[in-house]
């Protein structure tokens, strides 16, 4: 079996990529805030993961990610659309959950042929499905693939200094040669949080975030 140390670091980071920005033209005290592109990920619970790995296997944890508790994995598996369009390698991110997902960027999806909506995580209702392939089974989503909806984590502190509750709408100014907007960013406060927004690597790279020089967060 493979372990943590051959697999390609680049293929690890590109999961979560974090940007540690300062926020402009905000009040003194302002939080300080991460913005990460989240590549295309799958999400098994503890029965698909057997099916696509063996019995008894269970997920090997290879970099955690900024929130507390979660992980990329060491497995990979392939996904199949439509007409038998595939993309070959795509990252598990642990702990396991009570519903598989796939979560995709638009350009994944026209890969794939599959026509997802764009949906929080674990907002599966309705949503198309997939082939999932691993080294020693095929699991078969009968629901299950979004495109991942822009959102915010943060804590109940964070929430009241933005003036937000769950659900709510803000905006993410980014700063950079390509300067862009993101509207309607979905507030998610909870308890034990960090202040980390989530863009997909198509909104990502659109911004040019890798060269950003600082970024705002607000409620509209």
């Amino acid at each position: 079996m493979s372990t943590a140390a051959s697999i390609d670091r680049s293929v690890v980071e590109q999961i979560v990529r974090e940007i540690v920005l300062a926020q402009q033209g905000g009040p003194p005290g302002q939080p300080e805030l991460v913005v990460s592109i989240s590549a295309r990920h799958v999400h098994l619970t503890d029965a698909d993961v057997e099916t696509l790995f063996g019995p008894g296997r269970t997920l090997t944890p290879v970099k955690d990610l900024y929130q507390d508790g979660y992980f990329a994995a060491e497995e990979t598996v392939m996904i199949v659309g439509p007409r038998k369009r595939m993309l070959p390698t795509v990252r598990i991110l642990g702990p396991t959950r009570g519903t598989s997902q796939v979560e995709l960027a638009f350009t994944d999806c026209i890969s794939l042929g599959i026509d997802a909506p764009v949906r929080l995580s674990g907002n599966l209702e309705g949503t198309p499905g997939c082939v999932i392939v691993g080294p020693a089974g095929v699991v078969e989503l009968k629901q299950g693939v979004v495109r991942a909806e822009r959102h915010v984590h943060m804590s109940p502190a964070d929430a009241e200094h933005y003036g937000v509750k769950k659900g709510d709408r803000m905006n993410l100014r980014v700063h950079s040669p390509c300067p862009t907007t993101f509207e309607g960013v979905i507030a998610r406060p909870g308890e034990g949080l960090k202040l980390e927004a989530h863009l997909d690597t198509d909104e990502g790279n659109a911004a040019d975030l890798d060269h950003a020089t600082g970024i705002e967060l607000y409620k509209p």
